[in-house]
């Protein structure tokens, strides 16, 4: 089971990351994020209790604060503004995990995807399950050294709402919805004010808690692509992820790149910012 699961580049186990944790070249993300209406604090979180030699990653700061919508990816140099700050440069292999399980970590896994990163996993079933198997936490925060680090954005893996317009219109990429099925229909409200419901015509939805096992942990990856395929993906066309606001996307994003489907690329606006303008149309039911 546990060799199945882990691979570097995606997702590692909760045993492999314990194998691994005192190697000299591997860092350690904490990148939990929650929903505001959660109340919950994840620096604080953090500060209480969290992997050994853990750095905080803080999804909302690093990012693109000249743009109106949350957390957009990061430009390339407050990257590594960030990464160098934390002692995260090149030769490293990072493992990110959340306190949610696996939610926020996927978006951090994406953004140095994006980066040209590649030496870069999720853990699978993040710090609910370090926890539950009673694994060593601290609270003191790691000695940092500064570190080189360079970066190649890969523009493929990210659209923006012009891009995602266009294959809505064309058909030509399947674009795959992280949002619970009430909000994609249109039958609940959006969390973020203004917004109106719905979904982007033509998407098709797998909401993100549909690729992961109750303890948090994610899918086979046989298991996943029936996912996809019960919802109707088209899994031999390129994929766009989207969701509410860019983040439980990236959840689809590492289940594709797990069952081996390279052509995927995160629509970073997402619902926060397509259900924002009257003139997009929007589907329901």
């Amino acid at each position: 089971m546990v060799a199945a699961v882990d691979d570097p580049k995606t997702l590692v186990s909760t045993e492999w990351l314990a194998a691994h944790l005192r190697d000299p070249d591997l860092r350690v993300l904490d990148a939990s994020w929650f929903l505001p209406d959660a109340g919950r604090n994840p620096k604080a979180e953090y500060d209480a209790a969290h992997i050994p030699n853990a750095r905080f990653f803080d999804l909302d700061e690093i990012s693109d604060q000249r743009s109106a919508l949350p957390h957009m990816a990061p430009p390339p140099e407050k990257f590594i503004s960030r990464m160098r700050a934390m002692g995260v440069g090149d030769g490293h292999q990072v493992v990110v995990y959340d306190a949610a399980g696996l939610f926020s970590a996927a978006r951090v896994w994406w953004t140095f995807r994006l980066m040209g990163k590649t030496d870069v996993a999720v853990l699978d079933g993040g710090l609910p399950k370090w926890r539950s198997e009673g694994r060593e936490t601290e609270d003191m925060p790691p000695i940092v050294k500064d570190r080189h680090i360079t970066v190649s954005r890969q523009n493929g893996l990210v659209k923006d709402v012009t891009q995602v317009a266009h294959a809505a219109k064309l058909g030509e990429a399947e674009i795959v919805d992280a949002r619970a099925a009430a909000r994609f229909r249109g039958d609940a409200p959006e969390p973020r004010p203004g917004l109106r419901a719905g979904h982007i015509p033509g998407a098709k939805n797998v909401p993100f808690a549909s690729v992961l096992n109750g303890d948090g942990t994610m899918k086979t990856p046989a298991e996943l692509r029936a996912v996809f395929e019960a919802a109707g993906v088209n899994l031999t066309k390129p994929v766009i992820t989207s969701c509410g606001s860019g983040v439980t996307a990236a959840v689809l994003s590492l289940a594709l790149e797990r069952i081996g489907h390279r052509n995927h690329a995160l629509y970073d606006g997402s619902w926060a910012e397509w259900g924002m303008y009257d003139d997009l149309g929007v589907a329901k039911g």
